[in-house]
């Protein structure tokens, strides 16, 4: 169950978040563990890759409180995927605490789900920026390539 006011990381993923934010000289993509985190959702939103956390990290990184996701505007995601997943605009409501609850958790899952493939992606990688930045270009790119395959409105006159 997700805790309350925090959004947690799988004990599994935190060594590929740590090593993807540029801090204690570490040069990864991403300033921040959250920066982090709302990447790693989106890419799990994209793919439909929810996965459940399991055991949560209790260290670096630790559970991150919500009010830095809304400092910097993060927090919207978070909104946004838990009302696409549950198709109830009820799960906005900041009045609730159930639907804090089930929002964070969502978004979690979400999160490991893009963790999951991000250590996919990155196996074997030394440069992270630049191996996350052929993956992007590779997603931009296939999509474009399957709609121009199946477009059959060239063959008209």
């Amino acid at each position: 169950m997700a805790e309350t006011g925090r959004i947690r990381v799988a004990k599994d993923k935190a060594e590929l978040v740590k090593a993807l934010t540029s801090s204690d000289g570490s040069t990864g993509p991403f300033q921040t563990f959250a920066d982090v985190i709302v990447f790693a959702a989106a890419l799990g939103a994209k793919h439909k890759k929810r996965v459940p956390l399991g055991e949560i990290s209790k260290r670096e990184p630790s559970p991150i409180r919500l009010e830095y996701f809304a400092s910097v505007g993060s927090d919207v995601v978070i909104k946004l995927l838990g009302m696409t997943e549950t198709q109830n605009i009820n799960i906005l409501s900041i009045y609730e605490e159930e639907y804090e609850t089930q929002r964070n958790s969502i978004f979690e899952e979400y999160a490991n789900g893009g963790l999951e493939i991000l250590q996919t992606e990155l196996r074997g990688a030394v440069d992270y920026t630049e191996r996350i930045l052929l993956f992007l270009c590779y997603e931009r790119t296939s999509k474009d390539e399957q709609e121009e395959e199946f477009d059959l409105s060239k063959f008209l006159f």
